[in-house]
Parts: structure tokens; C-alpha cells; sequence
């Protein structure tokens, strides 16, 4: 009795074949990347939401053709980097820490400090914690340009400009 059962299972099974050529996985290479020029408006936004969707878009995770070992993403440019909000008391609280290379060389520094000395830092030190600690990752924290204010000089570029809800 089993081995009717059997033979009548095997019967209704349809098999079916996968069409390879059609499935092909595609990686890009130096030539095949298609770059582009994005500018973010970075008034009033959180810096790590801010930060987390830049680093996306300069490792290229929004593009349909990503490959992981190669530089496929897009070349962005961060205005008004001087108006960027923390949330909390971390703009106080949160401590950035270098060490000069000397004895005694540690150098303690909070954000408050930096965004007013230098603004467009306090955003390119959160996108480059957030990208691979590689050379590939050397390499895209220079497609990323960061700017005080509402101007930058990249008009040639033709740039799109793109909010941070449509990442």
C-alpha cells in the first residue's frame, strides 16, 4: 500500500527548471559605475539619523547594482552643517577623545566645541565611524563634502538634491 502512495506522490510533483541566463548576478567594477552628485540639508536633523543615511548613500546600499568591494556610491554634499541638532545633554556630555602620539597626549573635546570651531567635522568624524575601517572606506569618506553653511561650490556637478525621508 505504501508503495502506491509513493508512486502517486510522485506523480503530482511537477518539476520545474530555472531559466540560469536570466538570473545572472551582476557586480560593478571601476567602469561600470554610474556616480552621482547628491546635496543633503542637514538644518534641524538629528547628526546620527543624518550621519547613518550618508553613509548609506557613499557606500552606494541605495543603488540596485551594489558590490560590496567596490565604490559604487554617490558623491554627497552635507550643507548647513553649523545647524544640526543633538538630542539630549549629548552635546555636552558626549566626550570626542584623540591621542596626539606624545606622552600625556590625550586630548579631550565635545561636540559643542567642535561645532563651534568647526562645524563641518562634527558631521564627517559620525558618516566616517559609520563606514567600513578599510581602504575602501578611506576612499569613500572622500566622496563625502561638508559645508557650515547653505553655500558650496559644486554648482558645476549639477547635483540633486534629496531629503532625508526619501533615503
Amino acid at each position: 500500500m505504501y508503495g502506491d502512495r509513493n508512486i502517486y506522490v510522485i506523480n503530482r510533483l511537477k518539476i520545474k527548471t530555472v531559466d540560469t541566463q536570466s538570473y545572472k548576478t551582476v557586480y560593478l567594477n571601476k567602469a561600470t559605475v554610474k556616480k552621482e552628485w547628491v546635496v543633503i540639508d542637514a538644518t534641524d536633523l538629528a547628526l546620527g539619523r543624518l550621519a547613518a543615511r550618508v553613509a548609506l548613500v557613499l557606500r552606494g546600499k541605495t543603488k540596485p547594482g551594489f558590490t560590496p568591494n567596490v565604490d559604487c556610491g554617490d558623491n554627497v554634499i552635507v550643507v548647513n552643517a553649523e545647524k544640526i541638532a543633538l538630542t539630549g545633554k549629548k552635546m555636552t556630555d558626549r566626550v570626542y577623545v584623540r591621542y596626539t602620539g606624545y606622552p600625556g597626549g590625550q586630548r579631550f573635546t565635545t561636540p559643542q566645541e567642535i561645532l563651534h570651531r568647526r562645524p563641518a567635522e562634527l558631521v564627517r568624524r559620525a558618516v566616517k565611524g559609520m563606514l567600513p575601517k578599510t581602504r575602501l572606506g578611506d576612499k569613500l569618506i572622500g566622496n563625502l563634502f561638508v559645508y557650515a553653511g547653505p553655500e558650496h561650490p559644486h554648482q558645476a556637478q549639477q547635483p540633486k538634491e534629496i531629503k532625508l525621508n526619501e533615503i
